[in-house]
């Protein structure tokens, strides 16, 4: 269970930091609201992950689901470059990824 609290904590770090885009600088009141709610679920569901998984692990695996679909969702959403090398060093953060899930 801890793992899948973890992945959703990192579901909402995608949320908040694609969420920062849309506030404008924090000029737009909704998705002002809606990131900084995003922010405080994610960091609250990484709080009760951490009960049981290490801490350098769940940190890690939480910023990389994070970094990965965020680098994801800015090629698909705002045309941010696509290239080779980008594409393979997301993969290489997959890597990461699974390799402290299965060593943890």
């Amino acid at each position: 269970m801890p793992w899948l609290i973890l992945f959703v904590a990192g579901l909402f770090e995608i949320g908040w930091a694609i969420g920062l885009k849309y506030t404008d600088g924090f000029t737009r009141p909704w998705p002002t609201a809606l990131t900084a709610l995003s922010m405080v679920i994610s960091v609250v569901l990484l709080g009760l992950a951490l009960k049981t998984l290490p801490v350098g692990t769940a940190y890690a695996v939480w910023t990389g689901i994070g970094t990965v679909g965020t680098a994801l969702l800015g090629i698909y959403l705002f045309a941010d470059p696509a290239t080779a090398l980008r594409l393979g060093c997301i993969g290489l953060i997959v890597a990461g990824i699974v390799g402290l899930k299965l060593v943890a």
